[in-house]
């Protein structure tokens, strides 16, 4: 036989429940109601509890939006593979030629052929009075850096439109950042200065030139800003510091650019930066090529300090067909966030911690 169901007595267990709730709530209130007895040790040690968790999370706050300059050791697979020239440690002075073409030649003889340099179509109109303005900013930058026993030359550049260029029956190799070849402007300066022996101006020319340790190439720019920034970023791979004094030689027409607008978005001293602007032979042509540099440079520029957005990114990805990136994250820490910094106002300056901030 089945056990008999067990019968329920709701009406009386709903009322325990009542009864229940009630007398709990009473002694909550009670308690709540109750004097309390801090001593002045437990205020003391609740305050400074709250204060310790209030500073933690503001200095978490704002140390994920303003990066420190703390020195960041490389690991020790990159270390060892680096050995600096000692004589470079103490170079103070960063003089800049940013790249405008590829120079495909070898010989003293082909620096001024036009078939032996990597133009845009825009570039290659008026015959060579470009190229001349090329060859004497390369020259330039070597007078300077040999009047000049701080200093250390820096070509800089992969850039130039990999969509923009003019087909031969033969065509010459191309730069990084064109499809044809994996050679950069900054590499076929330094080949043309050697070639003409711009570094050894006093000895006999020979087929093998010494090797001049003050001068280098920076091959990951992809413009003008990034001429300036990853310079400055190289420099430190090769001295172990920064420069306290900038001179970029490069077109007069571009002074504006590099003075007002690259200048003031890295923050650099303007007592400690000079440019040094040379133009073409040809009056015409610098006029026209005044105005483009108006329309696609310097107002582009202000509008966008940092170059990272719409129009100025789009050029950058243009000129990048290799996908190739620089290292100076990790060679040149202490410009991890301006590196980083594009902010959602273009024309917003970098408020972070720099090297040069202490520079009198």
């Amino acid at each position: 036989m089945l056990p008999s169901p067990v019968s329920s007595n709701r009406r009386g267990t709903a009322q325990h429940l009542r009864t229940f709730s009630s007398s709990d709530l009473k002694r909550a209130l009670n308690l709540l109601r109750a004097r309390s007895r801090f001593t002045n040790l437990s205020i003391v040690i609740l305050a400074g509890c709250f204060c310790v968790s209030f500073l933690y999370n503001l200095a978490f706050i704002f140390s994920s939006s303003s990066p420190s300059l703390v020195a960041y050791t490389s690991t020790q697979s990159i270390l060892s593979t680096i050995a600096r020239n000692a004589t470079l440690e103490s170079l103070s002075h960063l003089v800049i030629v940013p790249g405008h073409a590829i120079w495909t030649g070898t010989q003293p003889d082909q620096v001024l052929d036009v078939d032996r340099w990597t133009l845009e179509e825009y570039q290659r109109g008026g015959g060579s009075y470009r190229i001349s303005a090329f060859v004497e900013h390369i020259r330039r930058g070597v007078e300077m850096t040999l009047q000049d026993d701080s200093s250390l030359l820096i070509f800089s550049g992969q850039v130039s439109d990999c969509g923009k260029y003019v087909r031969f029956s033969n065509p010459p190799s191309r730069g990084q950042t064109r499809l044809q070849s994996t050679t950069t402007e900054a590499e076929s300066y330094m080949r043309l200065a050697t070639s003409l022996g711009l570094f050894h101006p006093d000895s006999k020319r020979t087929p093998h030139e010494p090797h001049f340790p003050r001068a280098t190439t920076e091959t990951y720019a992809l413009d003008s800003y990034q001429n300036f920034l990853f310079s400055l970023a190289r420099f430190h791979e090769i001295t172990g510091r920064y420069p306290t004094q900038v001179t970029i030689v490069g077109y007069e027409m571009k002074r504006r650019r590099f003075e007002e607008l690259h200048r003031a978005a890295l923050r650099f001293p303007i007592h400690r930066f000079e440019y040094i602007g040379i133009e073409p032979s040809s009056n015409e042509e610098s006029g026209s090529a005044r105005i483009g540099e108006v329309k696609n440079g310097y107002t582009p520029y202000k509008l966008d300090l940092y170059g990272c957005h719409d129009f100025l990114l789009a050029k950058r990805r243009a000129r990048n067909p290799f996908l190739r990136f620089h290292s100076y994250h990790t060679s040149a820490p202490e410009l991890r966030g301006l590196l980083e910094w594009c902010p959602d106002d273009a024309m917003l300056v970098y408020d972070g911690p720099l090297p040069w901030d202490n520079y009198e």
